[in-house]
């Protein structure tokens, strides 16, 4: 029964969510040979002052790209 956990940061849809994890989970049942109704995908999100990249929180780097 394989388990993937995906940690992102926070901020995609619920349907952006769900069609991620669909893909991954077609994707482990096809490759690691496993029944899909066995494959487990959990999304772990972080908030984007608790994430990040570069020596800048993903508030930081939002701010610096203008979005």
């Amino acid at each position: 029964m394989p388990e993937v956990t995906v940690h992102m940061a926070a901020g995609r849809t619920l349907e952006q969510k769900k069609a991620l994890m669909l893909e991954i989970s077609q994707a482990v049942a096809k490759h690691a040979g496993a029944d899909l109704e066995n494959v487990t995908v959990q999304i772990v999100e972080a908030p984007l002052h608790d994430k990040m990249k570069g020596g800048k929180t993903f508030v930081e780097r939002r701010a610096a790209q203008g979005k």
